[in-house]
């Protein structure tokens, strides 16, 4: 049987050195601030929100919610971010996922000044990442979480090949770059990838990250035996049963080591946040802080 992989723990470690790090902070005066955006009524987002707004309370970090109608026009939501843009109490700056149709996401993302993108989507910061430059920037949380997963659970990459499924802009791409910076041989597959194709190299993979929003994707079958898998997936069946991208029951029998769903991935992606929002803060102040993930 597989190692479950424990996200919440881990995010839990993460949270407590980031509220370590928002200790040192207060001490010369600084509140790390994070601003989140919501257009809409969608329940999801409105759960999503209120939970890292509690997160964000237990370690330190003031987080502001800036709630829109569904009809809000783009111009209201981007005089908001450039409000925000010069607020200085403001250090990060979210826009909740999905905004409503009559508004451009890419465009407000755009918005965000560099500097106070806590999501990495501005291209500035995932130019950087994909140029692979040196230098603090932010990065996409969900695929910085997964890496700090892997670190802790000592998964060796140099060498690896590594199988990523989904070629988002929130996961599939900056996962990508993050395993290269990483040594790691790595192989990403879309939904124009053939069946045949996929399963001939997920056999070969020694780690695999699967985020395609398809509930029970891939099969314990699919799985080379001993492989590490990351479920990013996060979907609902009838019955409100919540499942992954992977069949969790047939892949704990083949895979060394797997993140639950939920329980895996989704802690670690909202402790990443409030890791980046910390660390953007004293950026913002010019103070040095340690890396949070070394000291998990």
């Amino acid at each position: 049987m597989a190692k479950i992989i424990d996200g919440k723990a881990i995010a839990k470690k993460l949270r407590a050195v980031v509220a370590t790090q928002a200790a040192v902070l207060k001490e010369q005066d600084v509140i790390p601030g994070l601003a989140v955006i919501l257009v809409g009524d969608d329940p999801a987002s409105e759960i999503y929100v209120r939970n890292k707004e509690r997160a964000a309370a237990k370690v330190g970090v003031n987080a502001k919610t800036f709630k829109y109608p569904n009809d809000a026009t783009e111009a209201e939501v981007l005089a908001q971010v450039e409000a925000l843009n010069q607020d200085e109490t403001i250090d990060a700056i979210l826009v909740q996922s999905p905004v409503p149709s009559q508004i451009n996401e890419q465009k407000v993302q755009e918005a965000i000044l560099p500097a106070k993108d806590v999501d990495g989507f501005h291209p500035e910061n995932s130019g950087r990442l994909f140029a692979g430059q040196k230098g603090y920037y932010p990065i996409a949380n969900t695929p910085r979480g997964i890496m700090t997963m892997l670190r802790h659970e000592e998964i060796d990459l140099v060498g690896k090949h590594v199988v990523v499924l989904g070629r988002s802009i929130l996961v599939g791409r900056p996962m990508f770059a993050l395993l290269q910076a990483a040594n790691a041989s790595v192989t990403l597959l879309h939904r124009y990838t053939p069946a045949d194709l996929r399963r001939q190299l997920l056999a070969t993979a020694d780690v695999v990250v699967v985020a395609t929003g398809v509930p029970n994707l891939i099969m314990g079958a699919d799985l080379k035996p001993g492989a590490t898998v990351i479920d990013v997936g996060m979907n609902r069946l009838p019955g409100n049963k919540l499942v992954g991208d992977v069949n969790f029951e047939t892949a704990t029998k083949v895979a060394g080591a797997i993140t639950p769903v939920p329980g895996g991935v989704g802690p670690m992606t909202i402790a990443t946040l409030l890791e980046t929002t910390v660390e953007l803060a004293a950026n913002h102040h010019q103070i040095e802080l340690e890396q949070g993930w070394q000291n998990i």
